[in-house]
């Protein structure tokens, strides 16, 4: 990716989180167990809404996809979860794991999904983990009643808190995509 595009796309996933994550993790505040048994759905069958991006992966990229893919079956979720994940992460850091910033980050998100340690994400080593911050991510999301069932848009910003609510939409069918490429690998 080039300087410029990069730059830009990492603008946006700052600005995104200037609304932020304020709460942190809606896990760490959940009372009550989620019923995680999947969907008898297949992930194909979900329309993606409005208008769809799509990048090119390089092998980083791809091996993150193929991390989110890991943990979310190590959690016993479904793939639906994956592509809400990895659209999300699509969304925050086009699925590079992103360390500080510096000038172009006013907040001290990192990783995989953007997550912050000052709002309870975890340390700085633990959310540039593709393994730790995908659990995290999918714990939020695992509090959110009805995830499997919502446009994608909603259950990530349910979790995320962005100041864009509706960009995550955008990486759907993508994300589809390389859930059905990369499950059963």
């Amino acid at each position: 990716m080039n300087t410029i595009m990069r730059k830009s796309v990492l603008s946006v996933a700052g600005l995104a989180f200037a609304g932020g994550v304020f709460a942190g993790p809606i896990a760490a505040h959940a009372a009550t167990p989620v019923d995680t048994k999947p969907v008898a759905a297949a992930v194909q069958s979900v329309s993606p809404q409005g208008e769809q991006s799509r990048i090119d992966l390089n092998g980083e990229q791809t091996a993150n996809v193929k991390a989110i893919i890991a943990a979310t079956k190590k959690a016993g979720l479904p793939e639906r979860a994956a592509v809400i994940s990895i659209a999300t992460s699509l969304q925050e850091s086009k699925l590079e794991n992103l360390g500080h910033l510096g000038d172009m980050n006013d907040h001290d998100s990192l990783g995989l999904f953007q997550q912050r340690p000052s709002s309870g994400w975890g340390t700085p080593e633990q959310i540039t983990d593709p393994e730790y911050s995908t659990t995290a991510f999918l714990k939020g999301l695992k509090q959110v009643d009805g995830w499997q069932d919502m446009p994608l848009t909603d259950a990530a910003q349910t979790v995320q808190v962005s100041a864009y609510p509706d960009a995550y939409a955008q990486w759907e069918k993508q994300a589809t995509d390389l859930v059905g490429q990369h499950w059963n690998n």
